[in-house]
């Protein structure tokens, strides 16, 4: 099957349906953004650069994502926002996601990015390693509010391949070649490594995820019975008296609904807290037990003396 013909059976771009493209200028957004045009048709089509103004070459990148979407017909809005100070990595991903959703709302568009099963795979493998818990192998999905991945099935190969073969430039960023990153170093050293073991090492991450996903239907359904008998905040005991699987995804849900960090590994210190305790779970948030019922709350800020 050919890559436009993947994207248009997996239905996430469709025939006059309007969408926001970030394009960075790499093969992978260039690619989606031409499919977009072709699937959608150029005028549901609009796009998003953000130039972080990081590197000396970034002007060439606005240039050739400029140049792309004139050839293409599409209307292409630049965001430039300021460099601050602290993590940039996680700086460059809000404003992307912040400004590509305020257009997205702005214009009742979905927003769709470039990410491919490579992406996912080097996702996976690297929140694997970062962070505890079944989150980490559902990886990302197609769909996300808004937010749409059309390319998730298509390996970053075939998105090189469409480029070349419809003529469409594109530039490579020299910092993904950087073993400075950690998702870098996932790409060029234990990615390679897994290929090595078995071939198939990649697809069979897929196939895993697939599987993961549907079994996550049927225990999303159970920690819902679970919550649902517990009441509104949990009793405790209730979840004490839990088998511990059970017990620790139904914490992680209280976690997720408040907008907080993987806590399922710190399930038995929550657990035993005491009637009235409190336990700083990180991410700006607290568990909190009183008259026996489990909240997670925003961790008060700190009194200095």
């Amino acid at each position: 099957m050919s890559l436009e013909a993947q994207v248009r059976e997996g239905g996430l771009l469709a025939a006059g349906r309007a969408v926001v493209v970030l394009v960075s200028g790499g093969a992978d957004s260039v690619c989606l953004l031409d499919l977009a045009v072709r699937v959608a048709g150029a005028p549901a089509v609009s796009a998003l650069h953000v130039n972080y103004g990081l590197r000396d070459s970034a002007g060439e990148d606005e240039a050739l994502c400029r140049a792309l979407c004139d050839r293409l017909g599409v209307p292409l809005a630049v965001h430039r926002p300021r460099r601050p100070e602290g993590n940039l990595q996680a700086w460059a991903r809000d404003q992307r996601y912040g400004e590509a959703t305020r257009l997205g709302r702005e214009r009742d568009a979905d927003v769709a990015v470039g990410h491919t099963a490579s992406d996912q795979v080097e996702t996976v493998l690297y929140r694997l390693a970062a962070s505890p818990g079944r989150r980490a192998l559902l990886g990302m999905r197609e769909r996300d509010g808004r937010l749409v991945r059309p390319l998730l099935a298509a390996w970053r190969a075939a998105t090189e391949a469409w480029c070349e073969q419809r003529g469409l430039p594109w530039r490579e960023d020299p910092s993904n070649a950087s073993d400075a990153f950690a998702r870098n170093r996932a790409r060029h050293g234990l990615v390679p490594s897994l290929r090595e073991l078995h071939p198939a090492a990649e697809q069979n991450v897929l196939r895993t995820l697939e599987l993961l996903r549907d079994e996550a239907d049927v225990l999303d359904a159970a920690v819902s019975a679970v919550l649902a008998e517990a009441g509104s905040p949990p009793s405790i005991a209730h979840l004490r008296a839990q088998p511990p699987a059970l017990a620790r995804l139904s914490v992680q849900r209280l976690a997720d609904e408040a907008g907080g960090p993987a806590v399922s590994h710190r399930t038995a210190e929550i657990l035993g807290l005491a009637e009235h305790g409190a336990l700083d779970v990180g991410g700006g948030l607290r568990a909190r037990i009183e008259d026996g019922r489990l909240e997670f709350v925003s961790t008060p800020p700190r009194v200095h003396a």
